[in-house]
């Protein structure tokens, strides 16, 4: 990523950080003010990304993932019950693959 981009992350950082709304204007004027050329096409880009999320937030929570649950916590949430379903469809999967044996011939025939 070349430093221009850079510099705009940076301006939405600080933007972010005192709490005012992020805009490309104000990116394009903090970048300014820094002494970079920034194409105000990438601050627009940046600012339509960032607009309604809380950036702060968002930083606070990078290591949590957010999207998809972990592996095992339904079972923990009901008791363990579908802890017991996870092995048998491990089981399925497998004689999927056994039965490709089946056919007579194989991958090394």
């Amino acid at each position: 990523m070349a430093s221009s981009e850079l510099a705009a992350t940076y301006a939405s950082l600080i933007l972010a950080d005192d709490g005012v709304d992020i805009t490309s204007e104000k990116i394009v004027a903090i970048t300014t003010a820094a002494g970079i050329d920034l194409e105000p096409i990438w601050a627009t880009l940046l600012a339509k990304a960032l607009e309604g999320k809380d950036v702060k937030e968002l930083l606070s929570n990078v290591g949590s993932g957010g999207g998809a649950p972990a592996v095992g916590a339904p079972a923990a949430a009901a008791g363990g019950a579908p802890a017991a379903e996870a092995p048998a469809e491990e089981k399925k999967e497998e004689e999927k693959e056994e039965s490709d044996e089946d056919m007579g011939f194989g991958l090394f025939d």
